[in-house]
């Protein structure tokens, strides 16, 4: 008995695949050159972008306040650090790392990953990703506070 055929794959296909393998390159580079912010927030700023509005005006974080902090601090062998500065930067570092092992897999087992992203069901993973970041942003709103031991 033979294999079938393989199925072409769409165009989308490919741009799925090398966004999904770039991505954690990405996160290596942002490693090798950011230094985590010891505020716990602010790291992005090495690249150029601006300090955090809500931060500045209000006191208050935003909802990805510390995320690249805690992504640099995860990937500079800082895990502890990285969930005290924002727990959904290691959240960030799974699904970047999950997303392009599962992309491999589809694309060696011949899928369309294009077609794979449409079927993936994001009426539950939308609103649960969602939540996951408003729990996380509460838990830095009340450790910028100081509320957190």
């Amino acid at each position: 008995m033979t294999e079938p055929a393989p199925q072409p794959r769409s165009p989308e296909h490919w741009f799925v695949l090398a966004a999904a393998l770039a991505a954690p390159l990405g996160l290596l580079l942002l490693a090798l050159v950011l230094e985590p912010d010891p505020r716990g927030y602010g790291t992005h700023e090495q690249l150029g972008f601006q300090a955090c509005l809500p931060i500045r005006l209000w006191n208050l974080p935003c909802p990805g306040c510390g995320v690249t902090t805690a992504v640099t601090l995860a990937l500079h062998g800082q895990p502890a650090a990285s969930l005290r500065a924002q727990p959904f930067g290691l959240v960030t570092i799974a699904l970047v790392l999950g997303g392009a092992l599962l992309a491999v897999r589809a694309h060696r087992r011949g899928r369309d990953l294009y077609a794979e992203l449409g079927r993936l069901p994001w009426r539950t993973l939308g609103p649960a990703l969602a939540a996951l970041l408003v729990l996380c942003w509460g838990y830095k709103l009340l450790a910028l506070r100081g509320w957190l031991a």
